[in-house]
Order: structure tokens, then C-alpha cells, then sequence
């Protein structure tokens, strides 16, 4: 049995829960090692989104931020999906909501939204594509060409915006790192 750190009570009645409800335990990678030594997988948002879409269990108990669980749900509809930390939040996604993007499209009328997988299932949903860090270049350069894009951002610094940069005509979503292109 795990020890937990020291919690081996509390490892057991969770491993007890967790067979009774027939749930899986998925860890984001930056959990604490006791979450992830009880989890049934470990990885970055997508991988275990991914995860999520294969198992056969009943009940998926994400633990890492709101997005995740809400994509998690979206990609496992007939599942119940729980969100441990109700308060579990990401930087990134909190810098835009459906409503604030909702405005920037009617004021961009002819955009093309490529949103970061990390943003809420409100943005997701009104996004024209979701991309990765990993497929961005990917899909900003399927589409085609001549279009404006409305693109969020990952890092304040601009960090994964090096890809992007002067490749695709690109307005970035408050993100003071990232260089501003219109077609």
C-alpha cells in the first residue's frame, strides 16, 4: 500500500472510493508527489485530457485546474467529472472569458480565432480552433491564408510566441510580449 507521506489511512480509503465509484485519478504534472503517487495517471493538460477520453471508468477525478476538468467533460460527456480544488485556477485562462472575446469578434468581424487549449470551455466554445503549444504553427497555417487572426497567448514573455512570430499575421490577446501583425 502507499504510505502517502505518512497518510497511509488516507491513501487506503481513497483507493477504497476510488474502485467502489469506479473513477480514475488523473495528476497534472506539477501536483504535489502524494496526489500523483495516487494517481492513476500523470502528465501535462492534454495528455491527460487525452487520458481521460480512453478510460472506461465511470467518474474521472481531475486533479489540476478548471479548464482542465471542463475539457476533460467536454471530451467525456457520459462521464462525471470531478474538480478536487473548486478554487484551482490557471493564469493563462483567467486572462480571457467568453464575454471579452465575444467583444473582440464583433470589432474583428473577419477574424479567425485560434485559442490556446488553455482557456475555458467558454472560450473554447466561441474559438473558430483550439490549438497546443506543440500544433500552433500547424493550425494558425491551415487556414487560410489572407485572414486575420486572433491568437492567445501562452506566456507573458512571449516565450512560445517565437514560433508565430512573422508567419502568420497574428493580433495577440493581451499579451504585451507578443508582436502584432494584421493581413
Amino acid at each position: 500500500m502507499l504510505q502517502f507521506n505518512g497518510h497511509g489511512e488516507l491513501a487506503a480509503e481513497i483507493l477504497l472510493l476510488k474502485e467502489e465509484r469506479n473513477a480514475v485519478i488523473l495528476s497534472h504534472n506539477y501536483q504535489v508527489p502524494e496526489v500523483q503517487d495516487i494517481a492513476d495517471f500523470v502528465g501535462d493538460s492534454l495528455g491527460l485530457s487525452q487520458a481521460a477520453a480512453r478510460t472506461p471508468a465511470d467518474v474521472i477525478v481531475f486533479c489540476g485546474v478548471h479548464f482542465m476538468a471542463e475539457t476533460a467533460s467536454i471530451i467525456s460527456p457520459k462521464k462525471t467529472v470531478l474538480l478536487p480544488d473548486l478554487g484551482a485556477g490557471c493564469s493563462l485562462a483567467a486572462t480571457i472569458d467568453g464575454e471579452k472575446l465575444r467583444a473582440w469578434k464583433k470589432d474583428h468581424p473577419n477574424a479567425v480565432v485560434v485559442s490556446y487549449i488553455n482557456t475555458t470551455a467558454e472560450v473554447k466554445a466561441d474559438s473558430d480552433y483550439v490549438c497546443t503549444s506543440g500544433n500552433a504553427v500547424k493550425v494558425v497555417n491551415s487556414v487560410s491564408s489572407g485572414s486575420f487572426f486572433g491568437r492567445f497567448c501562452e506566456g507573458e514573455d512571449g516565450t512560445r510566441d517565437g514560433d508565430m512570430a512573422g508567419r502568420v499575421p497574428c493580433s495577440c490577446w493581451n499579451n504585451p510580449g507578443c508582436r502584432e501583425s494584421e493581413a
